[in-house]
């Protein structure tokens, strides 16, 4: 274990306590309007396509409750320490709640639409690639436009019409595009290289800015923008293609697939800085997930967490209850993992304005 990256993160911790915002006034989001994958689906996958199985939800809802996890994901902390109640999801109409803001996020989403897209077989991405989240998220606002000024149940459980203005919008979306680079999920012999997976990133950056200002243009004024994780530290992705020794660094990570990630990451930071000059009205916080999620396993057993690369839940079936994993199914984080990557950089000890959550606004 590398005592760097503990330090990294504690050094964040101290630097965020430190910070002052005495002249910031708090934000107070009445709601928040994510766009994603996996990592914050909170039910439309579900809804489109069918029920995850048991034991997806057991911790916290006690039953699968449309999250990749065993509990609640980031997303869910995020509308926790905002006072906000949780996201539900825009594709599930049974029994959602849209006061105060809509989930879009779509388990298997990319950027940049694939061309096998189920629902021909769902071997493949999501057909709720990020530019149709975007439609969704304009649908959903002129219509609820249109609602709110009646009376009854569509005033009660629909965003008011300030909300869309003074609300937070969250993304985290990127991961399924390099992993549709790096491993074609219908043919898994048909890898890129990396300097192949660079020559992607710019389509997928033009189409992520091309979002971000469609949203700024339908009022959002306060993005809160994560990056990509470390792809080449999950256990499903480090076992799903033949990996030779030397392919991965002491941690046991696909080397190759987080110079993928990083790039990613580093372009996209640039689209940010870009976004800002282009869009003067607003606030656009860069958070680095990258950093925590590869800190926390690389340094598991220092922070109290078990073997990152073995994961309880493997595709969801349960055979180890441990309460210190980190991985739930190969691919997606246990909520206790969730949980303290959220308490890292609700601060904004990883941000970039260094600017807590609750404070990200214009």
């Amino acid at each position: 274990m590398e005592v760097q990256g503990l330090k990294y993160v504690i050094l964040g911790l101290v630097l965020g306590s430190v910070i002052s915002f005495s002249n910031s006034k708090v934000c107070n989001f009445p709601a928040i309007f994510n766009f994603g994958d996996s990592n914050s689906d909170t039910g439309a996958l579900n809804a489109a396509f069918g029920p995850l199985p048991s034991p997806y939800g057991q911790t916290f809802f006690h039953h699968p409750a449309g999250r990749y996890s065993d509990g609640r994901v980031m997303i869910d902390f995020m509308a926790e320490s905002l006072g906000l109640p949780y996201l539900s999801a825009y594709l599930d109409s049974v029994g959602a709640n849209f006061s105060h803001g809509a989930n879009f996020a779509t388990a298997d989403s990319t950027i940049i639409p694939k061309k096998n897209n189920y629902p021909s077989t769902k071997d493949g991405f999501s057909p709720f690639y990020l530019g149709v989240q975007f439609v969704e998220f304009s649908y959903f606002k002129n219509r609820s436009l249109q609602y709110t000024t009646q009376d009854g149940v569509f005033a009660k459980l629909l965003p008011k019409a300030d909300y869309f203005e003074k609300g937070l919008y969250t993304f985290d979306i990127g991961q399924n595009d390099l992993g549709a680079a790096y491993f074609d999920k219908t043919s898994l012999d048909q890898v890129m290289t990396l300097d192949q997976v660079k020559a992607i990133v710019p389509e997928m950056m033009a189409k992520f800015s091309k979002v971000i200002k469609g949203v700024y243009e339908l009022g959002g004024r306060s993005f809160w923008i994560h990056n990509t994780g470390p792809l080449g530290c999950l256990p499903h992705r480090v076992r799903q293609l033949p990996i030779k020794p030397e392919q991965l660094d002491k941690y046991g990570c696909v080397i190759s697939y987080n110079d993928g990630a990083q790039y990613l990451n580093q372009i996209l930071k640039e689209a940010v800085i870009q976004l800002r000059k282009d869009l003067p009205l607003a606030a656009l916080t860069y958070v680095d997930i990258y950093s925590l999620k590869y800190t926390l396993m690389t340094c598991a057993k220092e922070l109290g967490f078990k073997d990152p690369l073995v994961p309880c839940c493997p595709k969801g079936v349960l055979f180890d209850t441990d309460p210190k994993a980190i991985i739930w199914d190969g691919t997606h984080f246990t909520e206790l993992a969730n949980k303290w990557i959220f308490e890292q950089f609700t601060n904004g000890s990883f941000s970039d304005p260094p600017t807590p959550l609750n404070l990200a606004c214009p």
